[in-house]
Formats: structure tokens, sequence, C-alpha cells
């Protein structure tokens, strides 16, 4: 008896479907981008130009090896801080009638404190061993006392809040004469509210 021929299986077009595959994935595959801290750099400054800082327009946080918090020298509670760089910020404490008084501050006008939102540093320092998500959490809440003041005042211009016009402005909802109305809106809420945040090297474990 004969012995049947083994059919082969016809691969030719093997090649083909897997480069189809190939291009299918590729186009439908979402790639995951990595995202940063939004950060304006303030303008350099020129090297005999001498920047004096007065000790209460001066606020210290520092987050240790542990992801203690360390807020004017003071153990802090994480959720704490939003609202204690707040009433830094917001103090006014400069007296009324001199160049430096604020007359939008809300604040307790105490003054050992910051003498207006200009004036005012947030410095923050952290322990080379401090926890990324740590780092981040200090972070945001910083920003978002910032971003609390500056809601609060263009809310108060122009009854719209600061973080809106931005969202507008960055995704593109807002364009024309209009985001250039807006921008300018924007930089004058910025002038009164400016994000002077100031990071320290990191210093090193058990120093």
């Amino acid at each position: 008896m004969a012995r049947r021929a083994t059919p082969e299986v016809n691969a030719g077009s093997m090649a083909d479907i897997a480069f189809l595959l190939l291009i299918f994935f590729l186009v439908t595959t979402t790639i995951e981008k990595d995202k940063g801290i939004a950060r304006q750099l303030p303008p350099p400054i020129e090297q005999d130009q001498d920047v004096i800082i007065k000790q209460k327009n001066l606020f210290i946080v520092n987050v240790n090896k542990n992801d203690q918090l360390l807020v004017e020298e003071e153990l802090a509670d994480l959720k704490d801080l939003r609202q204690l760089a707040i009433d830094f910020l917001d103090n006014g404490g400069a007296p009324s009638g001199t160049p430096d008084y604020c007359n939008y501050c809300k604040g307790k006008r105490s003054p050992e404190s910051s003498d207006n939102p200009q004036k005012a540093v947030v410095s923050m320092q952290n322990d080379r061993l401090t926890s990324y998500k740590m780092y981040i959490a200090v972070q945001n809440e910083l920003v978002a006392a910032y971003n609390f003041l500056r809601d609060r005042e263009a809310q108060r211009l122009y009854g719209w809040k600061y973080t809106e016009m931005k969202k507008g402005i960055d995704e593109g909802d807002i364009t024309g004469s209009r985001a250039d109305d807006i921008q300018r809106k924007m930089e004058v809420v910025q002038e009164l509210i400016p994000l002077k945040l100031s990071e320290a090297e990191p210093k090193k474990s058990g120093s």
C-alpha cells in the first residue's frame, strides 16, 4: 500500500500576517509618557547682585530620611502643610503706609511673618533618602497653596479662577485674542502671587 504524502502547510503568507499584526499593535498601543514637575525657572541673577532675604520672609520645609516633615523647625503633618504655607504667604506683615504693605492679603498681619507674597520665599530641603512619593506629595501641597491664593485673587479681579484660566490655555480650549487677554490676566495674578519655591541641595543621610 502506497504511503500517503504528508500535506504541507503553506507558510508563504505567514510573514505578511506577522507584519500586519505588528502594524496593528503599533497603531493601537498607547505608550505612557513620563511626566515631571512643571517649573518655570526664575530669570538669571547677575553675579554682582546681592539678594537679601529677611528671615521672616523665608518659610523653611525639611523632609528627613524617614519622610518626617519639619516646618519652621517644628514637626508637622503633611495634611497641614498647605494651610501653613497659605498662612505664611498671605500674612501681610508689612506695616500700613510702607512700600511693602499688602492691601490684598487676608492673613494675621503678624510682624514676625512674611511682609507680602512678593517677598515671601518657600525653601524646601530633603534628605537624599527621602522617598520620591513624599517628595512629590510635599511639592504638590506647596504648589496647591500658591494656586489657592492665585485662584482667590483671580476670582476677586476677574470672576474666574486662575487654575481654570490656565487649564483652558494649556488644553487649547481658549485660543486667539481671547487667549492673549487671559494670558495677560494670568500674568497680573502671577505678579501678585509669584511662585517662589526654592529647593536646596539634598542633605546626606545622617548629616
